[in-house]
């Protein structure tokens, strides 16, 4: 382990023999905390150690929800190359590119578009990323994409 990963969870309260278990409250694994922040550095550590990306938080998301918040393309695309679910829906039924249309990021819509999301998928209140898209450049895209 490198002293930059030994900090890393030493900062944030995370077991160094327990890298892929969520912190007490179930908001973060270590591998969701870095996603969150954008250390690449980390999560390739992390996934070089053979972390579960398939663990979820309290709301149903995997790590690569964190980095769709963080919006790191990098970082998105090394947990997909990683085989990270891309079409995990949470515990509201909504997925990744759910949640990058809802919130007006057609950079990632797109990056989510081209690595294969599925932009049929339906929410539990029968949305798809299409219904929720939040700007032009969003429903464009996934206009395409249906």
């Amino acid at each position: 382990m490198s002293p930059q990963l030994a900090a890393f969870l030493a900062d944030h309260g995370f077991a160094p023999d327990k890298l892929s278990a969520p912190q007490a409250d179930g908001r973060f694994t270590p591998l969701m905390r870095a996603a969150k922040e954008g250390r690449l550095d980390i999560v390739e550590e992390l996934l070089a150690a053979g972390v579960d990306i398939a663990v979820t938080n309290a709301d149903g998301c995997n790590a690569l929800w964190l980095a769709c918040y963080n919006g790191s393309h990098a970082l998105i695309e090394r947990l997909i190359a990683a085989g990270i679910d891309l079409d995990r829906q949470n515990g509201n039924g909504a997925s990744c590119l759910m949640y990058v249309a809802s919130n007006s990021k057609p950079d990632l819509v797109k990056l989510l578009l081209e690595k294969g999301a599925n932009p049929r998928l339906k929410n539990f209140d029968d949305f798809s990323a299409l219904d929720l898209a939040a700007s032009v450049a969003c429903l464009k895209l996934l206009r395409q994409a249906a």
